[in-house]
């Protein structure tokens, strides 16, 4: 029986700072000339962003507008200054986003690192920092070596602290995390920033939907120890592990990094699904062609609209609405790789999957069954078949009874690449006419089987096999 129910189980949430009401709102402007505490108009804004934050109590918003905050601080841990602090669950939000808004710490000229040097920002639990710029933080080379010499742009006390929409670069940690200490990034840039040791650009840090590229470190220089969903990981550089070391990777491009000893110039270790990088990792969905950026040399990191990576992503790692451009994440029905989406693409399948057996991504072979097995190509793809080989189809093989233990051992044609689910009806009248009986069933390679113990009277039995993800 040819089983031509096929689905793919997507599953796509938003993940965007939720604002319930402030309780308060406070304003941070550098140029007002009449600060009065507590903030709560323009007319009477701080000028110290840190200022409106001592103001403020758990739920209230701090709003900046634009200028250079590079000047106060707060001690949190140790002796290390941060040139801000957030230790209330608050959310501190410019009006212009980081091109115009910048927290800028201070790094000691010709060593960088060093007891006078300030990081730019500390997140406490439950907070967010939304549109800046965190520029030149740094880290003491004393004291304890994490929350004193590790996280020069920022350091965060766990991944509830979020961040979103902000620039992270040219910041320095003697130990590790140059750019960002734990904490949740989204739709967030991190771009030449070096730690000494571990995690150049993150470390211990949940990045979604961001651009890190230019980063350097000893082990992991664009990141170490992290999760990454919808990444784009370029130029970064280590002595192990230049573009990623230890993460988990997801629908990320990690590509064009390099290392000192050249064995492991994009990833070491971890673990990747439906990533674009080399060589080629053991999850599943991976590519190794070349992403097909628009302009690499010139930091140009979007896609092209030839590139590999469109529709190649699985919708199922997706947890944010948009793309680092701010554009819808899904379009042409599955994400792409990577941070960017290609909002227009001409065809609905993977488009490495189309090249890999050299059919054209306009649009035109999507629905045309080439081998004359009454699959189209769509329905090949989804199910990881080939679509010039008629062999290569999804069909179940004649069910086997047993008798230890009892019931029928049910096989069918399948890939090591895709997850199935097995449904079962005893009356085909009946609405509806299949219940599943199992799900989560990982393929292998030639056919899978499953042993339905359930099945001990005479029957009749009808099953049908689809593809899960």
């Amino acid at each position: 029986m040819l089983a031509r129910v096929l689905q793919l189980v997507v599953v796509s949430l938003v993940f965007y700072p939720i604002h319930i009401p402030a309780a308060t709102v406070h304003y941070v402007d550098l140029n007002c000339t009449n600060p009065v505490p507590p903030y709560t108009d323009w007319s009477t804004a701080a000028t110290n962003i840190q200022n409106a934050i001592d103001a403020s109590t758990n739920g209230d918003l701090i709003l900046v507008t634009n200028g250079v905050y590079q000047t106060g601080g707060r001690v949190i841990y140790g002796s290390l200054t941060n040139r801000i602090a957030i230790d209330k669950a608050v959310t501190v939000q410019s009006v212009n986003g980081p091109a115009a808004t910048v927290i800028q710490g201070y790094q000691i000229p010709g060593t960088t690192n060093g007891d006078s040097a300030v990081r730019c920002v500390y997140l406490t639990n439950n907070t967010e920092l939304i549109g800046f710029m965190l520029t030149s933080g740094a880290t003491r080379t004393t004291g304890n070596v994490i929350q004193e010499d590790s996280g020069g742009g920022v350091w965060c006390e766990s991944t509830s602290a979020l961040l979103s929409n902000c620039v992270l670069t040219a910041n320095a940690a003697y130990y590790q995390s140059g750019g960002a200490n734990s904490g949740t990034l989204n739709n967030c840039t991190v771009v030449g920033n070096i730690a000494r040791v571990d995690g150049g650009g993150a470390k211990f840090a949940t990045l979604i939907n961001c651009l890190i590229n230019g980063n350097s470190g000893n082990e992991g220089g664009g990141a170490n120890s992290c999760i990454l969903d919808n990444c784009t990981i370029v130029t970064n550089h280590a002595e192990f592990g230049g573009g990623a070391d230890g993460c988990m990777l997801k629908n990320c491009v990690v590509y064009y990094n390099t290392d000192s000893f050249g064995g492991t110039p994009n990833y070491r270790g971890g673990f990747q699904a439906n990533c674009c990088t080399q060589p080629m990792p053991t999850g599943t969905g991976n590519i190794t062609n070349a992403p097909i950026f628009v302009n690499p040399a010139g930091g140009d990191f979007h896609l092209q609209s030839n590139s590999p990576c469109i529709n190649s992503g699985n919708n199922a790692y997706v947890t944010s609405a948009t793309d680092l451009d701010g554009n819808p994440r899904i379009v042409g029905g599955t994400v792409d790789m990577g941070a960017y989406e290609f909002q227009n693409p001409a065809s609905i399948i993977s488009y490495a999957w189309l090249q890999q057996y050299g059919l054209p991504t306009d649009g035109t072979a999507d629905y045309a069954d080439l081998d004359g097995t009454g699959m189209n190509n769509w329905q090949k793809w989804i199910a990881g078949l080939n679509p010039t080989n008629p062999a290569s189809v999804l069909v179940m093989l004649t069910p086997v009874s047993t008798n230890n233990p009892a019931g029928l051992v049910v096989t069918w044609q399948s890939v090591n690449t895709r997850t199935y689910y097995l449904q079962r009806s005893s009356d085909l009248a009946a609405q509806p006419a299949f219940s599943s009986i199992q799900s989560n069933l990982v393929g292998q390679a030639g056919t899978t089987s499953f042993s339905d113990v359930t099945a001990t009277n005479p029957g009749p039995y009808f099953y049908r096999v689809g593809v899960q993800q």
